[in-house]
């Protein structure tokens, strides 16, 4: 669907979301760096690195919506395809981190991603890697290229709103239902969020609409490997071997 309506009109309310998704962002990582910074030994190298690109990258994303807000569209396409090569390397530090961040749990439980959550990064990155390329490509079509690089970054954003549930509630639920609200609540909120405000508008858009099912599917199916036995021993084999090789 293309926007019958004019492409300024839909300028605030991607600020807005950004703006959610932000908040989320602090509030999680705000609880967590502190704790992040003074752990012993060290974090690796590559969580650092992982964390700069990331923040990176929803830097440059703040820019862009800013750019249009300012009617500097110019330059917004320009900073876009730099950040197109950004999302490249974003889809190796990843999982890569991820991994890394699983052997310092198996070294100290205190620390790290239990093997089974490499279900939700790798959903995290499969999302994104999808979303992204297919918001780009819709990029003549203002109205479904803007919901779709803001879904594809809601795609990654779990992380910050995971760990401020985790600074609220430290004691990992054990429960389906609750666990999948206890990591993707953000996420959840913000397609609500999204959609509610089209549908009200008269402004739903179809990529947006398959876009956001597909991710919510991806989650809940993240969520029920968490809690497979066969995915347990399969992850916690993936990060023995790395450990081996490459730690």
């Amino acid at each position: 669907m293309r926007g019958t309506w004019s492409a300024r009109e839909d300028r605030v309310p991607s600020a807005v979301w950004l703006g959610i998704l932000w908040v989320g962002m602090f509030a999680g990582f705000g609880t967590d760096i502190p704790n992040f910074v003074h752990e012993h030994p060290p974090p690796p190298r590559i969580l650092w690195i992982h964390g700069a690109v990331f923040t990176t990258w929803l830097l440059l994303l703040t820019t862009q919506v800013l750019l249009v807000l300012g009617n500097r569209v110019p330059w917004h396409r320009k900073l876009g395809w730099f950040m197109a090569g950004l999302a490249c390397l974003m889809v190796v530090i990843g999982p890569w981190a991820a991994v890394v961040s699983s052997v310092r749990h198996l070294q100290n439980p205190a620390y790290g991603l239990p093997p089974p959550f490499l279900s939700v990064i790798i959903e995290n990155i499969v999302c994104f890697a999808i979303l992204l390329p297919w918001g780009i490509t819709l990029r003549k079509n203002p109205a479904a290229h803007r919901r779709m690089m803001i879904l594809s970054t809601v795609a990654v954003a779990d992380p910050g709103f995971a760990r401020f549930t985790f600074f609220l509630w430290p004691t990992e639920p054990s429960s389906i239902p609750i666990w999948f609200f206890y990591t993707f609540y953000g996420n959840v909120l913000l397609i609500v969020l999204m959609a509610v405000w089209d549908w009200w508008r008269g402004r739903l858009v179809r990529s947006f609409g398959i876009g956001a099912a597909i991710l919510l599917t991806a989650e809940i199916t993240a969520t029920l490997l968490y809690f497979w036995g066969p995915w347990k021993a399969l992850t916690l084999g993936w990060v023995l071997t790395w450990a081996k090789h490459f730690a």
